[in-house]
């Protein structure tokens, strides 16, 4: 969950549509629920059409603003706030899903917005 909440925040950050990124788990023995999941993700994916289309960002600027995000999660102090919420949360039991996002978004914060610049 810690992973979906940087992802989805640096989404925001970049201007990009949460809905492009999706993290689900679905066991082996769940075939039918994976099937559905990756049908109305692609489904999803294909309404919202190419990348930067219904955020309204050109090709040129999305690219900038990819690469940006790249370097950003790259740096080796997003990594280790990252690292560091993350093993506080396993280490504090945190199963919450809403508690996981808010505490990954509050303590990157900084770090991300430096990076982005």
């Amino acid at each position: 969950m810690g992973v979906n909440a940087l992802v989805h925040k640096v989404m925001r950050d970049i201007g990009l549509d949460e809905r492009r990124y999706n993290l689900q788990w679905a066991s082996a023995a769940e075939a039918p629920r994976f099937v559905k999941l990756i049908t109305q993700f692609s489904a999803q994916v294909t309404e919202l059409g190419p990348l930067g289309h219904i955020e309204g960002i050109a090709p040129e600027e999305m690219k900038i603003r990819l690469d940006k995000a790249l370097a950003a999660l790259s740096t080796v102090k997003v990594r280790t706030a990252f690292g560091t919420t993350t093993r506080s949360l396993r280490k504090d039991n945190v199963l919450d899903g809403k508690v996981i996002t808010e505490t990954v978004e509050a303590k990157l914060e900084k770090s991300l917005a430096a990076a982005l610049g």
